[in-house]
């Protein structure tokens, strides 16, 4: 499956504002979803940096986007 073909397909998702969170309530929610975004940014770095192409980069970038929406939201509470 080709990234546009899945882009196609997730734009079709009705976005219902709820997050899934990997690990069990350690905290808050809000916490626990900076987290999981922190796990996910710091492996697509690694990967970035294993593999420097535009398409890696741009998985790195979204998931910094994510961890720093995250943060945001921690720091609100």
């Amino acid at each position: 499956m080709s990234s546009r073909e899945l882009k196609t397909l997730l734009d079709q998702v009705a976005d219902t504002r709820e997050i899934v969170l990997r690990r069990a309530g350690t905290w808050s929610a809000d916490y626990d979803a900076w987290s999981d975004a922190r796990d996910d940014t710091l492996l697509a770095y690694a990967s970035w940096r294993s593999s420097p192409t535009a398409e890696t980069y741009a998985v790195y970038r979204a998931a910094q986007d994510r961890e720093d929406a995250a943060q945001d939201t921690l720091a609100l509470r």
